[in-house]
C-alpha cells in the first residue's frame, strides 16, 4: 500500500511540474507574440515613411525634368 501511496504522490508532483511547465510556456509565447507584433508595427511605420520619402523624391525628379523639358523646348525656339 505504501508503494502505491508513493507512487501517486509522484504522479502529482510530475502532474504539478508539468502544469508549471505548461504555464512558463503560455508566457513565454504571449511574450514572444507581444515582440512580434511590437516589430511589426514598426516595421509597418518604417516602410509608410520611407514610401513618404521615396514620393517626395520622386515628385522631385518630376519637377527636375518638366524644368528640362522646358529649357530643352525654349532652346530648339532659338
Amino acid at each position: 500500500m505504501e508503494e502505491v501511496a508513493s507512487d501517486a504522490a509522484a504522479a502529482r508532483h510530475l502532474a504539478a511540474a508539468r502544469d508549471r511547465d505548461l504555464a512558463d510556456l503560455g508566457i513565454k509565447v504571449d511574450a514572444n507574440r507581444t515582440a512580434i507584433n511590437g516589430l511589426a508595427v514598426q516595421t509597418a511605420a518604417g516602410f509608410a515613411e520611407m514610401r513618404g520619402k521615396l514620393d517626395q523624391a520622386a515628385a522631385g525628379q518630376q519637377q527636375i525634368a518638366q524644368m528640362l523639358t522646358t529649357l530643352i523646348a525654349g532652346q530648339n525656339d532659338q
